[in-house]
């Protein structure tokens, strides 16, 4: 909803900023191993090995032994269906795209997941922030487009295609599942979520065993396996941060990785951004910004008003 930028929705983007941070390192460590390990095999990994700082913080918290006590067997389950399929699609174009790309086209993510929390939470969501998710997703075809139309063309571009449409898919998916952790975290705990979510995710991903997993060197293992607990304490701060606000107000700060993803794109992988990545990206940022900016305005507008409401001494 349209509400005011208080304490809980400044902790909660907070938290946001943090798992961004944090999955952007989960992100490198996934495209350091290399684009040869098959999809199903990095999620497995990426899953089995988040269970470390999951169990930790259930450790932690002194709520070990009732980790996984829980009244909402069907929602972890749905939660933890619709998940993996978007990580799978996202790390099958990670691999597949250079990875300013590949962050870039995600933020078709939160867009998304404003217009869900609208349809389907029934958050208010104003005409000023319609706007905004109209003039990003413009942006976000910008681009995508010459990924797709490669799909003519020969291998790498076939490639380059499938692996945008794979990222779009991940970043639909992938604001279905922020729509479902919303809803349990009004009657779940943060730790349970995340460690039903990675133990569902680890159970499915061996389903890809029998299609062909490879042998991975010791720093591909090594590499996977941080990637995992990366995930895990991204998963744990991305889960508090919905505790404190609500969808619509911390899913433009998905922008912050922008940054990142570019700096260690061009370092370590050679990656430059195209004309088409740049233009889309300014687009699309700048329509998260502004439903930032009018987040905030409102804010102020609303406490003034209530200033004013107020009897005189």
């Amino acid at each position: 909803m349209d509400s005011e930028i208080s304490v809980g929705p400044i902790r909660g983007i907070l938290f946001k900023m943090a798992s961004v941070t944090v999955f952007v390192a989960m992100q490198t460590a996934i495209k350091l191993a290399g684009d040869d390990v098959p999809a199903g095999q990095i999620t497995f990994y990426r899953s089995a090995f988040a269970l470390l700082p999951i169990l930790g913080y259930l450790a932690y918290l002194g709520q070990l032994r009732t980790g996984l006590k829980t009244a909402n067997v069907f929602g972890h389950v749905k939660r933890g269906l619709i998940g993996i399929t978007a990580m799978a699609c996202g790390f099958y174009g990670l691999v597949h795209l250079p990875m300013p790309d590949a962050i870039a086209i995600g933020y078709a993510m939160p867009l998304i997941a404003v217009m869900f929390a609208a349809i389907f939470l029934r958050e208010t969501v104003r005409l000023y922030r319609w706007s905004a998710v109209a003039i990003g997703l413009v942006g976000v075809v910008i681009i995508s487009w010459p990924k797709l139309t490669l799909l003519q063309g020969g291998d790498y571009g076939s490639s380059a295609g499938i692996g945008a449409l794979a990222v779009l898919a991940s970043a639909a998916l992938g604001a279905g599942a922020m729509l479902q952790v919303r809803q349990l975290v009004q009657e779940e705990k943060t730790a349970t979520i995340v460690l039903y979510f990675s133990i569902i995710a680890s159970l499915v991903s061996l389903l890809s065993l029998p299609f062909g997993w490879n042998d991975l060197t010791s720093v591909q293992l090594a590499l996977l396996a941080f990637a995992g607990i990366c995930g895990g304490l991204a998963q744990i701060l991305l889960t508090e941060s919905y505790r404190h606000a609500d969808i619509s107000t911390i899913a433009p700060f998905e922008y912050t990785s922008i940054l990142f993803g570019s700096l260690i794109g061009y370092y370590l992988f050679g990656d430059l951004p195209s004309v088409h990545t740049l233009v889309g990206t300014v687009i699309v940022a700048g329509a998260g910004i502004f439903i930032i900016l009018r987040e905030h305005q409102l804010g102020l507008e609303r406490r003034a008003a209530r200033k004013a409401s107020l009897p005189a001494g």
